[in-house]
């Protein structure tokens, strides 16, 4: 099988979970040819190293959504281009005109349906019709940056914007809004001028996948939807992390950071990205979230149920085996320290923390909390969090940390990963009796499951899946609140037999659902199913283009009908459909079209059959009983 795998800002590009996962799917699928479609978001990105590539990656094709786009043919065109861009991307920006999850506005011409269902519905539409209209239009001309970034788009995106009863935010975009959506419009519809889609035998691209994978959402999903809507190719789509879920927070930050995009700007291409997100669900073969928690989302952006299937990220477990099977009893950490282990940045909420420990310390003034930094952050408080989390602690224990001649002597200690103290991960989480997750925001909790693998005690905050991944072999609190977190630490530092038990339960529960075995064995079964039920058609062509002769055998044809029992069982069993009428003419007797009940004892119809080849359809069988059917005018 031929897989087109399409990334956005990981494989093979980053460093983190995302690649680290997608490396790991490849390399489990070796059976599989993999083609990689990679998706850039900034120069440091596409300067890195990829690394060791498996065999059977035949190839890796790039295009970055950063910079100013590639000189192509095509440019803003003729009279009759403007105006199919001028229809297109009206179709397009008067759907992101409105807020995503709310209706059409009264007196925007939107009617489909009833109620808000039938307006939600047709704004879908109108999106789609914009989207593929310019897809098709990018395919014909060689290209869509220009036109985007145009004076058209801007005026045409105004309209849409100061529509009568368009909402109050839209009303707001200045100038310098709408260039702002412009160019960012522009950047995510990169994908529907690449010159990935092939479809010459040297070149096939995306026309000769027998499978597009997606690997998360956002603009790498369009390639996928074009190959869908061109070619037919199944389209599997995996959200670890839901793509419209980050934006959206991505947007509070820099609001909060007071940072542009402006307010009207967020709105729309809020409304973007969720009527794209929406599109990918609604066109996906399958999709394949990585928890609970991102498939509420995926559900409540109108991904169908029946296409939804729950799939946990694999994890390398070999890595914390031998602290895994030791045990809390034999590690050799300090069974009186708490460890926090992970990126100190405000989602994590390291300031709860602290405060929480305080109040460990007033009933056992021997715990110790050992903060120990994977990776630094990025953006502008990558140093100034950290910084003010330890200004924090020195405020909260001014006698130890006066005294402290040495950093084993502070009951709060900042290390990093890879010191002579910690350096893996797995001696980390051993470092301790109790590992403690207080994070604010948090998706699929990898540093939770490694916890569970090397057999660590847990307390954690209920955010994203926490609950989901702990299941009962941990402890979990509410967010926010130190004194909780407070009491679930000092309920199993005064008690190892119980974090004994639990550690040893977290790691059974990890190693049965969160390993990198379990992972390839799901999506190994979900690539087989997909194909069996959408096989994608092709003609098959020679080395010159010209048709393959005898490309299908004829046993590829098997008369008949497969049909399922009314007992709603399998495909499977095989039920002979009726034989063909042959067609009458003058030299066939009249007797010959007549049931064969009626005019040939059932002698014949033996011999008959006895001479009938072996692929032919068996004649009916006859009526039970004595005497003549009864005809359908005398039933």
């Amino acid at each position: 099988m031929r897989v087109g795998l399409l990334t956005e800002g990981g494989y093979p590009y980053a460093t983190g979970d995302a690649r680290v996962w997608c490396d790991r799917l490849v390399r489990g699928l070796a059976q599989h040819e993999f083609e990689v479609y990679a998706l850039s978001r900034g120069p440091g990105q596409r300067a890195g190293d990829w690394g060791d590539l498996p065999r059977h990656v035949s190839r890796v094709r790039t295009a970055p959504l950063w910079g100013e786009p590639e000189r192509r043919r095509g440019g803003r065109g003729g009279r009759r281009q403007r105006r199919r861009f001028a229809e297109h991307f009206g179709e397009l920006a008067a759907a992101i005109s409105v807020p995503y999850g709310s209706g059409a506005p009264h007196g925007s011409g939107v009617s489909h349906g009833s109620g808000a269902s039938g307006r939600r519905t047709a704004l879908a539409d109108r999106f789609a019709h914009g989207l593929y209209g310019l897809a098709e239009l990018a395919a014909e001309y060689g290209g869509l940056p220009a036109a985007l970034r145009s004076e058209d788009a801007v005026r045409t995106l105004e309209r849409a914007c100061h529509t009568t009863g368009a909402p109050h935010g839209a009303h707001q975009a200045r100038v310098a809004d709408l260039l702002i959506v412009t160019e960012a419009l522009e950047r995510a519809l990169r994908p529907l001028s690449l010159d990935w889609y092939g479809g010459s035998a040297g070149d096939p691209g995306l026309s000769g996948a027998d499978l597009c994978h997606v690997a998360t959402g956002g603009a790498a999903v369009l390639p996928g939807l074009l190959a869908k809507r061109r070619f037919g190719t199944p389209l599997l789509l995996t959200e670890y992390g839901v793509r419209l879920r980050e934006r959206y927070l991505a947007g509070a930050a820099d609001a909060a950071a007071g940072r542009p995009p402006s307010g009207p700007a967020r709105t729309l291409l809020a409304a973007f990205h969720g009527r794209l997100a929406a599109e990918a669900y609604a066109r996906a073969d399958l999709i394949t979230p990585g928890n609970t928690h991102a498939r509420r989302w995926q559900e409540r952006c109108g991904a169908d149920r029946e296409r939804l299937r729950t799939v946990y990220p694999g994890m390398d477990a070999t890595r914390f085996a031998e602290v895994g099977e030791q045990g809390a009893a034999q590690a050799g950490g300090d069974d009186r320290a708490l460890v926090w282990v992970g990126r100190i940045e405000p989602a994590k909420d390291v300031i709860a923390l602290l405060h929480a420990f305080a109040e460990v310390r007033r009933w056992q003034p021997d715990a110790r909390l050992r903060i120990i930094e994977t990776r630094r952050g990025e953006g502008p408080e990558a140093d100034g969090y950290p910084a003010h989390c330890r200004a924090l602690a020195d405020h909260l224990f001014p006698d130890e940390a006066a005294d402290a001649h040495s950093a084993g002597d502070n009951p709060v200690s900042f290390e990093r990963l890879g010191e002579p103290e910690v350096p893996t991960l797995a001696d980390a989480y051993a470092a301790g009796g109790v590992v403690v997750l207080s994070s604010v925001v948090e998706g699929f909790p990898v540093g939770l499951v490694e916890a569970m693998l090397c057999a660590r005690a847990t307390v954690s905050t209920d955010v994203g899946a926490v609950c989901e991944v702990i299941g009962g072999t941990g402890l979990v609190v509410p967010p926010r609140n130190p004194r909780a977190l407070a009491d679930a630490c000092l309920a199993l530092l005064g008690d190892p037999e119980r974090c004994a038990r639990l550690g040893a339960a977290a790691r059974a529960r990890a190693l049965e659902l969160f390993t990198v075995e379990q992972n390839v064995a799901a999506f190994r079964g979900i690539y087989l199913e997909l194909m069996s039920h959408c096989p994608v058609r092709r003609d098959e062509v020679g080395e010159g283009g010209g048709p393959l002769p005898f490309a299908r055998p004829a046993e590829a044809h098997v008369p008949g009908r497969w049909t399922a029992g009314r007992d709603g069982g399998r495909l499977g069993h095989w039920r002979p459909g009726p034989a063909a009428p042959r067609p009458a003419s003058e030299h066939t007797p009249a007797s010959e079209h007549a049931p064969a009940s009626e005019h040939a004892p059932a002698s014949e119809h033996a011999s008959a059959l006895e001479h009938s080849p072996v692929w032919a359809d068996p004649p009916p069988p006859e009526p039970l009983g004595v005497g003549p059917r009864p005809s359908e005018e005398g039933a």
